[in-house]
């Protein structure tokens, strides 16, 4: 009976930890207009997913410069997701337009 207690106390005390740690992601949106990305340096935390929105005529990506992520090429109204994995500085350009930059830091 005592052991039963304590799964079940282990198994709730699991279960909060891995509620709480998917509550603390957060989700970021970057719109791509009038060839920039807005915002142009976006603050974030690993584990958090941004969302690229393509809100002008030309198709654009975002493509890290480190190969850590690259969008597909996206056509106006489409969006792609990336998810920040880890910390650091990301340093990300337009493939099609390479003159568009932006940076995402993670903490």
């Amino acid at each position: 009976m005592f052991g039963n207690m304590i799964m079940k106390t282990l198994g709730a005390l699991v279960l909060t930890v891995m509620l709480a740690g998917n509550a603390l992601a957060a989700d970021h949106t970057v719109r791509i207009k009038g060839m920039k990305f807005q915002p142009a340096n976006l603050s974030v935390a690993a584990g958090d997913t941004v969302t690229f929105v393509n809100d002008d005529s030309a198709p654009h990506t975002a493509t890290a410069k480190d190969g850590s992520f690259n969008t597909p090429r996206l056509g106006k109204g489409n969006t792609a997701q990336i998810k920040i994995s880890k910390s650091g500085s990301f340093d990300y350009f337009c493939a099609v337009h390479p003159g568009m930059k932006g940076k995402i830091v993670s903490n």
